[in-house]
């Protein structure tokens, strides 16, 4: 007697879409590698590094689509929507408050937005520490390394 054959899985389309994907990038990068000038005195030169992150996308998106094709892919999760749309919208919030708003500002309403996507309900107080904390990285960008991000009202009420 024979043993039952195990059910065959179906290729994974959306695994072999990622394999195409990479591999299209990693011809991207190959090709562009060409591009790259300067170090014809020495075997390894700038463009060196661009082709070695070419050939391992490329060598990821074969394993990768070969791993699809055979449907051993482990089964994905369900994915949560509403965590997404929460950190979706504090990106969006951040874009648009960025040049208005100020950095601190903005880039709090996105640690409040992620805080709560990742289960952290309560936003007032989220939202008060998220400011405070990308105040205090805002004062250590702009005023300690001399690097330019926005500011707004709260960063020149204090600077």
């Amino acid at each position: 007697m024979s043993a039952p054959l195990a059910p065959a899985r179906r290729p994974d389309r959306a695994a072999l879409a990622i394999g195409i994907g990479l591999g299209v990038l990693g011809l991207l990068v190959g090709w562009d590698a060409r591009n790259v000038g300067g170090g014809t005195y020495a075997r390894i030169g700038p463009a060196t590094f661009p082709y070695v992150i070419s050939a391992v996308l490329i060598a990821l998106s074969i394993w990768t689509m070969v791993e699809a094709w055979r449907g051993q892919f482990p089964e994905r999760d369900h994915d949560e929507g509403k965590p997404v749309l929460w950190i979706v919208g504090g990106l969006a919030a951040q874009l648009v408050l960025l040049n208005t708003a100020g950095f601190s500002i903005a880039t709090g309403l996105l640690f409040a937005a992620t805080a709560r996507a990742f289960g952290k309900r309560k936003l007032h107080v989220s939202v008060p520490l998220g400011i405070l904390i990308s105040f205090a990285i805002w004062i250590l960008f702009s005023q300690v390394l001399r690097l330019s991000l926005p500011a707004g009202p709260l960063e020149r009420l204090f600077f």
